[in-house]
């Protein structure tokens, strides 16, 4: 059962993530908490759709609001993407371990090119 809630926060996080102003607005967060206002300005988008993805971020947990007398501040919550980030470790060390065995091959093949050739 822990692996379907698992699979549901990982789900959660890459939908909200798939829109590109989401994303966009993440990337802005990363760098710092922001007020609506200057997300709406940097982003250059209508502030009731920037509300609207922050809702959408907020509802799947990667953003969280505090007031600041009449702004409200927008804050990355690092979670989700720790556990999207513990989600995709498992695909890094497969492709390592491809990587490291592909590794091998390539550098038999290249020891077998450069022994010399013995006639028979």
């Amino acid at each position: 059962m822990l692996h379907l809630a698992y699979s549901a926060l990982v789900i959660a996080t890459l939908s909200a993530l798939a829109e590109p102003n989401r994303l966009r607005i993440v990337e802005l967060l990363r760098e710092r908490p922001r007020p609506v206002g200057e997300i709406v300005e940097r982003l250059r988008l209508q502030q009731p759709q920037v509300s609207k993805h922050l809702r959408v971020l907020g509802a799947a947990g990667l953003v969280e609001s505090r007031p600041a007398a009449q702004w409200r501040i927008y804050v990355l919550r690092p979670e989700p993407l720790q556990e999207l980030d513990a989600w995709l470790e498992k695909y890094r060390r497969r492709w390592e371990a491809n990587f490291q065995r592909l590794d091998a091959v390539l550098e038999e093949l290249k020891t077998r090119k450069k022994r010399p050739r013995t006639k028979r």
